[in-house]
């Protein structure tokens, strides 16, 4: 990827959530909601503190994140879409 985010900003792609219900019933895509988990595909270098130095980043490339629903900027970058968004936007990690 020719993108690099900076300071605590990561790139996440979306990951689809499943297209049936536990119940077997099948979800329409106008029925769909935006799904709150994604991939991260890369990572800024961390914000810096006070003294200048930097704050290492919680989450590297190839994490499965939860986000909020509103969270991050979409963009479209090499044909897929894609989020900017800031660390602190993260909810947490999948393990």
């Amino acid at each position: 990827m020719a993108f690099t985010p900076l300071h605590d900003r990561v790139v996440v792609e979306r990951v689809e959530s499943d297209e049936k219900t536990a119940g077997g019933l099948i979800i329409p895509d106008s029925a769909k909601e935006k799904p709150a988990e994604g991939l991260v595909i890369a990572v800024g270098a961390g914000a810096r503190d006070e003294d200048g130095e930097r704050i290492a980043m919680d989450v590297k490339e190839g994490d499965k994140i939860l986000f909020g629903k509103w969270s991050g900027t979409e963009i479209k970058l090499d044909g897929k879409d894609l989020l900017i968004m800031k660390e602190s936007d993260i909810l947490g990690i999948i393990s």
